[in-house]
């Protein structure tokens, strides 16, 4: 098992929900834990560790050099990268006749344009490292369609899906895992307007112990594709 401390992680989204919980998993474990937020000066004060060891830092998905800014922030604070998180996304249920291409355009730029965008400028730093690790959050909805139920978000959790893949091909001779993050609904802000009991849902505290486990494992022990479900998922 790989030792978490002096480790660097960077987490994006890690203001709130599944991104913030994992951001403290990870600090409590000895990680050296680099931060993105979208308004960092509202996030900083949702996690707790030392202050050698967490940095804060403005990240917008949307924008290019936001990425870069964070990634050469993080190394020359901690001296290296080890982990890059790609957390940050956005979610939309229409179903397919009411979904507009102005949406689905937001949905590809989030979800699938942001983590290739990071994953390229940090896979250098990740091959240096050589056990270095990318985890992207994708969704069960990147493994099937459930009906009418969001199919704008399918298709974008779909290209992470195929993104992971490419991203473990890219970086294997070098000690560098890839792992896709399939979860069903989290309890997060994100799906506070589904019609669904809070504490049926994943944890996000649960999923973030789940996603350590997976950092910790040793380059021989890959976990490609993992698959975290609150209900009955015939075929996972």
């Amino acid at each position: 098992m790989l030792d978490p401390n002096g480790r660097t992680v960077m987490i994006s989204g890690a203001n709130r929900g599944f991104g913030r919980a994992l951001a403290q998993h990870l600090l409590d474990e000895g990680y050296n834990v680099s931060a993105g937020m979208r308004r960092p000066a509202e996030g900083a004060s949702a996690l707790d560790g030392p202050s050698e060891r967490l940095a804060i830092h403005p990240y917008e998905a949307t924008d290019g050099p936001s990425g870069d800014a964070w990634l050469e922030a993080t190394v020359d604070r901690f001296g290296g990268l080890d982990v890059l998180v790609n957390n940050a996304g956005i979610v939309e249920s229409a179903p397919l006749e009411d979904l507009s291409e102005e949406r689905l355009d937001d949905l590809w730029l989030v979800n699938v344009k942001a983590p290739f965008r990071m994953i390229k400028a940090a896979l250098p730093h990740l091959r240096a490292a050589g056990s270095g690790r990318v985890v992207n959050l994708s969704s069960l909805s990147g493994l099937r369609v459930k009906g009418a139920f969001a199919p704008g978000y399918a298709i974008s959790k779909f290209a992470v899906t195929a993104l992971t893949e490419a991203a473990k091909n890219a970086g294997w001779d070098d000690g560098v895992r890839v792992t896709s993050v399939h979860p069903g609904f989290i309890n997060t802000d994100m799906v506070a307007d589904f019609d669904y009991p809070a504490e049926d849902m994943i944890q996000p505290e649960d999923l973030a112990e789940v996603v350590a486990t997976v950092l910790r494992l040793p380059n021989t022990a890959q976990v490609g594709r993992l698959t975290v479900a609150c209900e009955l998922e015939p075929g996972f």
